[in-house]
């Protein structure tokens, strides 16, 4: 699938990615090294983590799995619950440029100031997201979109031939 990033450094982040992406990792190993990867090789995302969907919780909730970043106290977030409850909830990305704005944001870091989550899919069902937090406003632009909802789609179809690595 060919990308057509105005920046540089997006476009060199998908090659990485699509080289992580070929390396024939378990579905869980690769959202470990995905969240490692993004965090290192993009300076704006701060914390990068999986929260993935638990299996016949009820009332649904949302787990932490792999991160990087800072510790977070929200490691259980019930649907419709912060932002992340609102992306898995509704089934599309959510974006806040400022996180002080926006009255579903759990505080986890005063230094976090934007936001975007990506929910991903495996047989149709919101299985998990992709949250990843910013210490600068509006640090996600349209590039940064296109980049993690690809990295997202590729945590759902690495998850749809795994299904026992899903939790």
């Amino acid at each position: 699938m060919p990308s057509a990033f105005k920046s540089e450094k997006h476009e060199e982040v998908r090659r990485d990615i699509d080289r992580l992406n070929s390396e024939g990792l378990s579905a869980d190993r690769f959202m470990d090294r995905l969240t490692l990867l993004l965090n290192e090789k993009m300076l704006k995302y701060n914390w990068v983590g999986f929260y993935m969907l638990e299996k016949g919780a009820k009332p649904p909730v949302l787990v932490l799995g792999h991160f990087q970043g800072a510790m977070t106290p929200h490691t259980r977030i019930h649907l419709h619950q912060g932002i992340c409850g609102a992306a898995a909830s509704s089934g599309k990305t959510v974006v806040v440029d400022d996180v002080r704005e926006d009255s579903r944001y759990l505080a986890c870091s005063l230094e976090t100031k934007s936001e975007i989550v990506v929910p991903f899919f495996v047989r149709g069902e919101v299985a998990g997201e992709l949250d990843i937090d910013s210490h600068f406003a509006a640090a996600f632009g349209a590039d940064d979109r296109v980049l993690v909802e690809y990295c997202a789609e590729l945590v759902g179809k690495r998850l749809e031939k795994e299904p026992a690595q899903a939790k």
